[in-house]
């Protein structure tokens, strides 16, 4: 098959950074009138996203409350992740830095959870170890959201939600969100949450299209609503996204948790791993090849549903107990369906191109990404030249080629 040659492009965002990321944690948690003194201990919740700096921002919180005076401690605040188990989320956090040797403090994980309120006619959970401090503080990174859009997503409001709620909170919300919604089930726990639980603030954390830092803010519980929902507006106004459609085939290197909570964020390919709300199919992508999982997923497949087709590497690489744990907790079971699997990447690559319908191969629209975490730098076929010259945000660089194979069929790394 004549394979389309690949142009390297340079992708624009909007930039903006934060410096001095302890010292921004401290300033902005200094401002947030919290509650918090000397001697109180406080639940400081991590969670299981790939957040760019966690473990700096969730050390500095910790060295805040201490320099108060406070006893903090960190507890996982992920719902099933971790294969639904204590050891397992003490590990998604030790991956990202999260231990108590770099924290300073201790880390306590449990699945058991104690009701502290009701919402929607469901009781609201909160993890025990949590519920047993005189403060619980909350770091997450706030963004949109993979299954749904609202004026709340992915932020402070779901880790309340999903986080502090443990496994038995995860499949309770997410079998509710079927009949109410999402953002009516995260909205009415979280409010619920700040009601009930001791809650003394939300640090949030926004990033650029270049995953990296962007701002840091923190608010106290009377605040956390109004906080995030004018976050959410930065986070989505700043976020990356491939920049040409429609497209033929979209070629993933990699997938995976750590990537997206959907494995490949379904804002970035327009396709949702929940069938139950409406999604906008944006951009428009009709074949999505998908070559590997990362290691950091361990086994994770969760979204793998989303591509069309695989390999053989990426298959044998898959956990399917904590895979379909994830899937249907989220009450999602598509998300971990297996596609057409091949042996090697050419053949994954070529079987797509087969099944664009008329167009030859080498005038194919084909984008190239690492991960849909990492669009600064893509590769985009020929087809797609005349587009990008009205583009004042991507740069073509390097002579075009095509797409590279090694002697086993390998696609060449990014």
């Amino acid at each position: 098959m004549t394979r389309p040659r690949m142009h390297r492009v340079r992708q624009t965002f909007p930039r903006p950074r934060v410096g001095d990321i302890p010292a921004t944690v401290a300033r902005a948690l200094a401002g947030a009138d919290m509650p918090v003194k000397s001697g109180d201990a406080v639940a400081v919740g991590a969670g299981s996203r790939g957040i760019a700096n966690i473990d700096v921002v969730v050390g500095a919180t910790v060295r805040f409350l201490r320099d108060l005076g406070a006893r903090p401690f960190i507890f996982p605040a992920m719902g099933s992740h971790g294969g639904g188990t204590p050891e397992g989320q003490l590990s998604v956090l030790a991956h990202y830095g999260i231990t108590e040797a770099t924290m300073g403090c201790p880390i306590r994980a449990t699945m058991e959870v104690v009701q502290v309120g009701e919402a929607l006619g469901m009781p609201v959970w909160l993890d025990r170890h949590a519920a047993e401090a005189d403060w619980i503080g909350l770091v997450n990174r706030v963004k949109p959201h993979t299954d749904f859009k609202g004026s709340i997503e992915s932020g402070l409001f779901k880790m309340m939600t999903i986080g502090l709620g443990k496994h038995r909170g995860a499949i309770q919300y997410h079998r509710a969100n079927i009949h109410h919604g999402y953002e009516q089930v995260i909205t009415s726990v979280g409010r619920e949450m700040l009601r009930k639980a001791r809650i003394a603030f939300g640090v949030g954390v926004v990033e650029n299209g270049y995953d990296e830092t962007a701002r840091i803010e923190a608010f106290n519980a009377a605040r956390l609503e109004e906080g995030e929902r004018r976050l959410l507006k930065d986070a989505r106004e700043w976020m990356a996204r491939l920049p040409l459609s429609p497209i033929d085939v979209l070629i993933v290197e990699e997938m995976g948790k750590n990537i997206s909570g959907a494995g490949m964020d379904s804002n970035v390919i327009g396709r949702p791993t929940n069938p139950h709300e409406p999604f906008p199919a944006d951009p428009r992508i009709l074949w999505i090849v998908v070559l590997d999982l990362s290691e950091e997923s361990y086994g994770n497949a969760t979204g793998i549903g989303n591509a069309d087709f695989t390999t053989r590497r990426l298959v044998d690489k898959i956990d399917m107990k904590p895979t379909l744990i994830n899937c249907i907790t989220a009450c999602a079971p598509g998300s971990a369906k297996i596609p057409a699997t091949y042996e090697t990447d050419r053949e994954a690559i070529e079987t797509a191109l087969s099944c664009i319908g008329l167009t030859p191969a080498e005038r194919a629209r084909v984008v190239r990404i690492k991960n849909t975490l990492m669009l600064g730098e893509l590769e985009v076929s020929e087809a797609f030249l005349p587009e990008m010259a009205q583009r004042a945000d991507l740069t073509p660089f390097g002579e075009p080629v095509p797409l590279p194979f090694d002697a086993a069929g390998r696609l060449v790394p990014f």
